[in-house]
């Protein structure tokens, strides 16, 4: 079996988003089909993009493993090489025209993230990072803001899938918003960390995502020098289990976890 290196992995991950995108690009006549929920929806664009995603890793990868959203192919996390693929996060935008969706692939050897990219096409931004090697947009080094809630715009997420979190999440976000220069709403967790790490938000947050929503992101936080843990202060877990995120400089996480305390 080949040894890859996690630059080589970055690098088949990148081209094969790029290609997957094309699919994203060139859509038309998207219909959505419900899921969970109304708010839960999945289109034919979605399982093209996974499905070409998961072929190129095989090919490449011997022995590849996958921990994707759709089509509930989730294999050992504890595996030497498993990706974990988002392959349309924001399906809503998507599906409404929004124009903000992105690609997000994240890879793990022994449960260790240590490569990971996330491509939103409508502008060409490539969001990526190598353990150990910090973070890039479009090769470019990026940084988190180092600044707290005072002087930061907080990207925020309304967990829709759980509409039981909706009074504490829309009272987290009034106080944030008392606190912050304003908050902004995407439709898309893994941009939303993009815009953690690259300081464009001092903080990002959401009480309920998916491991495929924010793998790819806290590799790509945690490389620009930022904090990616739970709404409780914890390690974001690797396990496939759902979870808070807050997400950005060491100072904006920490004021929002004294608030959220009291929430």
């Amino acid at each position: 079996m080949k040894n890859y290196t996690d630059n080589e992995i970055l690098e088949l991950i990148c081209s094969s988003e790029r290609e997957a995108a094309q699919l994203i690009m060139q859509a038309h006549h998207v219909i959505s089909e419900r899921k969970t929920s109304g708010r839960d929806v999945v289109t034919e664009y979605d399982r093209r993009v996974q499905e070409l995603l998961v072929n190129r890793f095989s090919a490449a990868v011997e022995g590849a493993r996958f921990f994707c959203e759709e089509n509930d192919r989730q294999d050992d996390l504890n595996a030497e090489h498993v990706f974990i693929i988002d392959p349309i996060d924001g399906t809503m935008n998507f599906v409404q025209q929004f124009n903000h969706s992105c690609i997000s692939v994240a890879y793990m050897s022994r449960g260790v993230l240590r490569a990971a990219a996330i491509y939103n096409p409508y502008v060409d931004e490539m969001f990526s990072a190598v353990l150990g090697q910090g973070a890039k947009l479009n090769g470019r080094d990026i940084h988190v803001l180092e600044a707290g809630l005072e002087q930061s715009v907080v990207c925020c997420g309304t967990s829709p899938y759980f509409p039981q979190l909706a009074d504490r999440g829309f009272k987290l976000m009034k106080e944030i918003f008392l606190r912050s220069l304003d908050l902004r709403r995407q439709g898309s967790a893994a941009l939303d960390l993009c815009s953690a790490a690259s300081g464009r938000a001092g903080l990002y947050f959401e009480l309920n995502t998916s491991l495929w929503d924010y793998a790819a992101g806290l590799l790509i936080v945690q490389e620009a020098g930022g904090l990616c843990l739970t709404c409780e202060g914890k390690p974001m877990p690797l396990d496939g289990s759902k979870s808070s995120v807050a997400a950005g400089s060491k100072k904006a996480v920490e004021e929002f976890l004294r608030l959220a305390e009291t929430i």
